[in-house]
């Protein structure tokens, strides 16, 4: 199914549905198609908001994990929402987290997947290594449990992102941002219900990772998914969708709020 990019102010995003508003957030190589099956699955039933953030076009100077989140309010704003339900996937749970910090008024509840924050095994150190098609594709498949998963498609397009200069130093940039703002001492203050769900075989954040989370929020759920990379609900759509409508099923039905 496909689906309309609408355009508002300096906004781009999907917005389909009514209810409840989901906001997903796509990590740093991501687009919004890795959270395809999300929308498909939950566009009946709820609002589901993915708002194209601006990683490649932001100033270099507020190019950081603090100025998406910022962009993240300002989205809010321009929606108008007064509570949503974050998805984050890898930078995205990290912006979500920031976004969290300054603004927990605006957030209902959370699920993060294979977030950074805590500790990423970033593709920063030997990454991205420009004019190699074949390591690239090696990168990208790191990713994921399934090399399979890394489609032509997929690696086409980080491909193309890291043979732009630009783009190339925002990438940069952003993994430096994203050390410096890490979430320990922050995340115990959270009072949101969370959903964790981590792939056991994630090699960027690991399952110890997941596990540190669910230890340092104060409400939290994990959830475990066996021959699953970095991220569940590309490469195990149906059983993250699972998790996930059960989480919303519980902090939306039984509250009644």
């Amino acid at each position: 199914m496909s689906y309309e990019l609408k355009e508002g102010g300096k906004f781009k995003y999907i917005d389909e549905g009514e209810g409840e508003v989901l906001l997903l957030l796509h990590g740093l190589f991501g687009a919004l198609s890795n959270w395809k099956d999300v929308l498909d699955r939950f566009s009946p039933n709820y609002r589901v908001v993915i708002p194209l953030m601006p990683i490649y076009e932001m100033p270099i100077l507020s190019t950081s994990v603090e100025g998406l989140a910022d962009f993240i309010y300002e989205f809010i704003q321009f929606q108008g929402f007064k509570k949503v339900t974050l998805l984050g996937n890898s930078l995205g749970g990290h912006v979500g987290l920031v976004f969290t910090k300054k603004h927990p008024e605006f957030v209902h509840s959370m699920v993060l997947t294979g977030s950074s924050g805590l500790y990423e095994n970033a593709m920063g150190g030997s990454y991205p290594k420009r004019g190699d098609y074949d390591y690239i594709r090696k990168k990208v498949e790191y990713t994921f449990y399934a090399p399979e998963t890394a489609t032509k498609e997929l690696v086409d397009e980080v491909y193309n992102i890291t043979n732009d200069r630009n783009k190339v130093l925002r990438i940069l940039t952003m993994a430096k941002s994203a050390i410096r703002h890490n979430m320990r001492k922050d995340i115990p203050k959270f009072t949101m219900p969370v959903c964790l769900v981590w792939g056991l075989n994630d090699m960027v954040t690991p399952p110890e990772v997941g596990e540190e989370f669910h230890k340092l929020f104060q409400d939290s759920e994990l959830h475990f998914l066996d021959k699953c990379g970095h991220a569940p609900m590309m490469e195990l759509p149906e059983e993250f969708n699972a998790i996930l409508s059960r989480f919303l099923s519980k902090v939306y039905h039984t509250t009644g709020s």
